[in-house]
């Protein structure tokens, strides 16, 4: 027993391996910023930043070192502490992710063309849809933006400074949350993309993949949007 009361195989029974030199009052101290951390990220249905954990913990908490401990406690376990999009939540750990497909809700297939529309978000954001196009080499429906709004994944972002002030077009933090990534910068690279099997035989000569733009601030060529831009959206019919 740790002098949490707590027996060794849970994870609040693994706090004394941290406790470290602490004294009693520093000990409990920290050992309710662990708690009080833990409690509010499972509480969440959404991820929560550290900046949030601070001003929900005791005054002068060390919101990063607790956040390490509590990884670090939940590294073995079935569930883990994981970052994403700059914030924290616990996930099932992925070697268990198979006991729970029962329990998942079978995902909407997205077409070809919504998926390689995703793809040209992703890297190229801030694009338009007439960029898409061009990336694309084939007409873009916007019923097929539609349905990428629809599952979260992009939004508007505002509108090109160029004649006909077209929409442009970036990624969400659901994005990231649902692809598991801390930044649209850790999208895969070339030399990823060859190991994962995606691209076989020789690259073109000049082929790259972009280094996505993780900055969610509008460019120098952007307006942001008006409520009227909200009001004027309409859904369509997407792209098979």
């Amino acid at each position: 027993m740790s002098r949490s009361g707590l027996s060794d195989d849970t994870p609040h029974g693994q706090l004394r391996l941290f406790a470290g030199d602490r004294d009693p009052a520093e000990y409990e101290a920290w050992m309710a910023a662990i708690r009080g951390a833990e409690a509010i990220l499972f509480a969440s249905a959404q991820p929560v930043g550290a900046d949030e954990l601070a001003e929900r913990l005791a005054p002068g908490t060390d919101v990063p070192q607790v956040l390490v401990d509590l990884r670090t406690i939940y590294a073995s376990r079935g569930v883990n502490l994981v970052e994403v999009a700059g914030k924290w939540m616990f996930r099932t750990a992925p070697d268990l992710a198979h006991l729970l497909t029962r329990e998942q809700v079978e995902p909407k297939k997205l077409s070809r063309a919504a998926l390689e529309t995703l793809a040209i978000i992703a890297y190229h954001q801030p694009v338009t849809r007439a960029e898409i196009e061009e990336i694309r080499g084939v007409s873009t429906n916007k019923g097929t933006l539609d349905v990428l709004m629809e599952t979260g994944w992009i939004r508007m972002r505002g509108r090109r400074r160029t004649p006909g002030r077209p929409l442009t077009y970036g990624t969400t933090e659901a994005f990231l949350v649902h692809f598991g990534l801390d930044a649209v910068t850790d999208l895969p690279g070339v030399d990823d993309l060859k190991a994962a099997g995606f691209l076989e035989g020789a690259v073109p000569p000049g082929f790259r993949v972009p280094i996505p733009n993780a900055s969610d601030a509008l460019m120098p060529d952007e307006d942001p949007l008006t409520e009227l831009d909200f009001q004027d959206y309409a859904p369509l019919p997407p792209d098979e």
